[in-house]
């Protein structure tokens, strides 16, 4: 299944996204750079690049980062973190639509979260001709272990059911229906897979929750639009009878899902 290219899908989830979202270690990022033989100076394409977590990371251990996204609010704020961090790096506004040769070729592709959103094989089939001989591509993501406590998961999918009927419907068939992502690598030419993951606890309040909610497309604030504030107050509110302290935990696994070329090993 290839979800209809919708570039600004993102566009209101700007402020919340690097913020809410589960954040990939620094000891994961560490990892896959050794793993796939990174060097300083090697060039590295993040693709779906969002606020730029993932190419702000490596740009800090010394690769060259080009950021390519569809959603200028989120190059910007790319750029705007990088400076923070003291580091560069090339933002380009485009989507896998637009990979080409003129961009070069790299050491290292990585994409969080962002796979699913593209037209998976003939995006793998153009990397195969940007990566070069014993490259990579990292795909990062994350999967919920254990709910501590009141699950809030469910809090938040039941308001996303009433809130946004036709998007929650719409995310439920793409869960039911999507191929794994190791099933399309597999038949690709980056067919060598493995994954290694980083298990982390993480304490949540009402606010992390509602950010994490507006930092998904679904429930995304432009999504939600005057529902917005019902919205909020309907989870707020939900979280208070769930827990009187408003204090959540969660087991989390942040993972990279490494695929290389068999002939390069």
């Amino acid at each position: 299944m290839t979800v209809p290219f919708e570039p600004h899908r993102f566009r209101s989830t700007v402020p919340y996204y690097a913020r809410y979202r589960v954040p990939y270690p620094d000891r994961l990022i560490a990892f896959v750079a050794e793993r796939c033989g990174l060097q300083r100076a090697h060039h590295v394409l993040d693709l779906g690049c969002g606020p730029g977590q993932l190419a702000i990371a490596f740009a800090c251990l010394g690769a060259t980062v080009t950021a390519i996204d569809p959603e200028p609010s989120m190059l910007a704020a790319a750029r705007e973190s990088a400076t923070e961090a003291g580091v560069s790096l090339e933002t380009i506004e485009g989507s896998s639509y637009d990979l080409h040769p003129t961009l070069g070729h790299f050491r290292l592709v990585t994409l969080g979260r962002s796979f699913h959103w593209m037209d998976r094989d003939a995006t793998l089939a153009v990397l195969d001709r940007l990566i070069e001989r014993g490259g990579a591509i990292a795909l990062f993501g994350d999967k919920r272990i254990e709910t501590r406590g009141a699950d809030w998961r469910a809090l938040v999918e039941r308001l996303c059911e009433e809130f946004v009927p036709a998007l929650a419907a719409e995310r439920r068939e793409r869960k039911q229906t999507e191929e794994p992502h190791e099933a399309v690598l597999l038949r690709s030419a980056f067919s060598s897979l493995e994954r290694h993951g980083v298990i982390v606890t993480r304490r949540l309040g009402a606010d992390d929750i509602v950010g994490r909610a507006y930092s998904s497309s679904t429930t995304s604030p432009d999504n939600l639009g005057e529902r917005r504030a019902a919205f909020e107050q309907a989870l707020r509110e939900g979280l208070a009878r769930l827990s009187p302290t408003a204090e959540f935990s969660e087991i989390v696994e942040v993972n990279a899902l490494i695929a290389r070329r068999s002939a390069d090993l």
